[in-house]
């Protein structure tokens, strides 16, 4: 099961209704144009109108295993007592008192940028069940964070 925000959810049903209803067709179209140019073992444009098919493909198979696995989590149920998936955590790096705000959601929608993390980024594994001033340790590439859990919001 792959629990999600209901704008993951929307957005994962648009990227692969797109990809169904105009680039697949697309693809398969320009397929057949370099199919019908002749000589097919010599035919650059035939083989990379199907490795672009077959790439196509692919990412069709798998948004459709993930949207058929696809849970949207209803927010209005979740409480804010521990850190959990689509909840926003504020907290302290203990090393150097800085404070960051992340939402910790599904990995397809993970986006630094927009201060979202994955539920399986190390840093949010760490914190992953745990309450307002508890002190945790997170390893990362820069080494073993120690994190203090501020607020826990959604």
């Amino acid at each position: 099961m792959e629990y999600m925000s209901q704008e993951c959810y929307d957005a994962l049903a648009a990227e692969l209704d797109n990809l169904v209803k105009v680039e697949l067709p697309k693809a398969q179209n320009e397929l057949s144009e370099a199919r019908a140019k002749g000589d097919l073992s010599e035919n650059f444009e035939y083989h990379a109108a199907k490795r672009e098919l077959r790439r196509l493909m692919g990412q069709i198979r798998f948004k459709t295993n993930v949207f058929q696995h696809a849970q949207v989590l209803d927010t209005s149920i979740l409480n804010c007592d521990t850190v959990g998936l689509l909840r926003k955590v504020e907290f302290t790096n203990l090393a150097n008192n800085a404070r960051m705000a992340y939402t910790i959601v599904n990995p397809h929608e993970a986006n630094i940028r927009e201060g979202k993390i994955s539920i399986k980024s190390p840093i949010a594994e760490a914190l992953l069940g745990k309450k307002v001033g508890d002190v945790v340790e997170a390893q990362a590439p820069v080494g073993i964070l120690k994190l203090r859990i501020e607020n826990i919001s959604l």
